[in-house]
């Protein structure tokens, strides 16, 4: 059963943070707040984790993770970025964006598009996922909170009730978010020359980054 922390979204308490931190590193799956609508997360390296995550939101292996990190620092560790997609990021972070890039050695390939070794990265725009994300010390694997069986994103953590809240560690209630997901742009194709590929239209706006 899911532990609720009721936090303010601008001034979270450390303290709750930190048990919902380690709920995560015991290996739980929690919902937590984005700049666009809630998400799942979990530890990067456990592979129990990960598993649980994809059989929560009921996706295989085909299905893009995201890694949501604090900035772009932290981000060019986790993939292969030329300069030409490191001004686009620069111009589009923290935001409502996520960019599927080339995963780097850093990246585990089971977590990896299993065909393209791809992965999804995002640097979120939303104060208590930041410090949440600080408090764990490193990236978080993430996917957008649709239930299964559904097509649309959870905003608030009150419509997390029923058999996914037994299936949840922890649950992170800021107030709602926005009921779009994010924007997912590839970016890959730039490596050789192409076009980002918008692959979702979401909450991020396009013309703001320059397309």
């Amino acid at each position: 059963m899911a532990q609720f922390f009721e936090v303010h979204p601008d001034n979270p308490p450390a303290r709750l943070l930190r048990q919902a931190v380690e709920l995560i590193k015991r290996g739980g799956i929690a919902a937590v707040p984005t700049d666009s609508s809630y998400a799942l997360v979990c530890q990067l390296d456990d592979k129990s984790a990960s598993d649980s995550l994809r059989r929560i939101r009921g996706v295989d292996d085909k299905h893009h993770l995201t890694l949501l990190c604090r900035d772009l620092s932290e981000l060019s560790n986790y993939a292969r970025v030329d300069n030409k997609q490191f001004r686009l990021l620069k111009a589009a972070t923290p935001g409502p964006f996520t960019f599927i890039l080339e995963a780097s050695k850093e990246v585990p390939r089971r977590l990896s598009h299993p065909s393209r070794k791809t992965i999804g990265l995002r640097v979120p725009d939303h104060k208590t996922l930041q410090s949440l994300l600080e408090l764990h010390g490193g990236p978080l694997l993430a996917t957008t909170l649709i239930p299964r069986g559904e097509t649309e994103s959870l905003s608030d953590a009150q419509e997390i009730t029923g058999p996914l809240e037994r299936e949840l560690a922890a649950v992170i209630d800021a107030g709602a978010c926005h009921k779009e997901p994010t924007t997912v742009i590839d970016l890959t194709p730039m490596a050789e020359g192409g076009e980002p590929v918008v692959v979702r239209q979401g909450r991020g706006e396009l013309g703001a980054i320059g397309l």
